[in-house]
């Protein structure tokens, strides 16, 4: 499964992806706005932190997902417990070690 996290704190982005990869998934983050936002792939799973995202990357990430069938899910706190309850929802098999 592939997960694309778009927001969060930057500090944490080497704990998102040990957490996604705890789950078998493999995670692209992206904490700052970057041109290759619009080469996003078709991803499993979308996790936007929007508290630390600005509403230009919201709306650059919304547009290039649009007509797309790839599940948001849409977090207001960027941290480890809140990725942790959204994987434990779309993952298929449950962490071991987490």
């Amino acid at each position: 499964m592939s997960v694309v996290i778009v927001g969060g704190n930057e500090c944490m982005s080497r704990r998102y992806q040990e957490l996604c990869e705890a789950y078998d998934c493999k995670a692209r983050v992206y904490q700052k706005m970057e041109r290759n936002m619009k080469n996003l792939g078709s991803p499993d799973l979308l996790i936007l932190f929007t508290g630390t995202m600005s509403h230009k990357m919201l709306r650059s990430v919304l547009s290039e997902m649009k007509g797309r069938d790839v599940p948001v899910e849409y977090c207001r706190s960027g941290s480890m417990s809140a990725l942790k309850k959204i994987m434990d929802v779309h993952a298929k098999g449950a962490a071991l070690s987490v």
